[in-house]
């Protein structure tokens, strides 16, 4: 069994005071892939006792990932960052379990590759979060991306595994 990320030492070229955020989101990302393996298409939409279906927290994932580092950047959401928004959790036939991962697997790469250039000395600097520019700090949008991230991968786990014990497959 393979170490957990951060126990495997620091990540070439993240600077330090970010290390814990890029491994939080690689560590989300390889739970995510176990997870998913053989998860079936057609339950992607449950919602088993009205709780987000996989689908959602699939989407949702990679949504917040991709805002939350947009708002660090000190930029506001574009069109299409507004229509993904809206369309989170909302069935739709055409969207893979396969798909929906390998959008997280590109937002964790952004993400990491945002990481690698930040410069430590930004991190106590003000950013707006939404339509409201709600006060916030680099540092700590990256920090909630890290929980918010970790937080809904918990909660896409035990949906998941609900999911395949209604259906017997686990």
């Amino acid at each position: 069994m393979e170490k957990e990320v951060w126990l495997r030492g620091p990540l070439p070229n993240v600077p330090a005071l970010v290390q814990p955020v890029a491994h939080a989101l690689l560590q989300a990302r390889e739970e995510m892939e176990t997870l998913m393996i053989d998860f079936p298409k057609k339950h992607l939409w449950d919602r088993p006792t009205d709780i987000a279906s996989v689908g959602f927290h699939l989407q949702h994932l990679s949504g917040v990932l991709d805002r939350l580092f947009t708002y660090a950047r000190g930029e506001i959401l574009s069109g299409p960052q507004r229509e993904y928004l809206e369309a989170e959790g909302k069935p739709d036939d055409e969207i893979t379990v396969e798909g929906l991962l390998q959008n997280f697997r590109q937002q964790v790469d952004r993400a990491i590759d945002q990481l690698k250039i930040t410069d430590e000395s930004t991190l106590t600097e003000i950013r707006g979060v939404g339509r409201a520019q709600i006060p916030s700090t680099v540092i700590g949008l990256y920090i909630h991306a890290a929980e918010h991230t970790t937080r809904h991968v918990g909660q896409l786990l035990v949906t998941a595994r609900f999911v395949a014990a209604e259906l017997g497959l686990r």
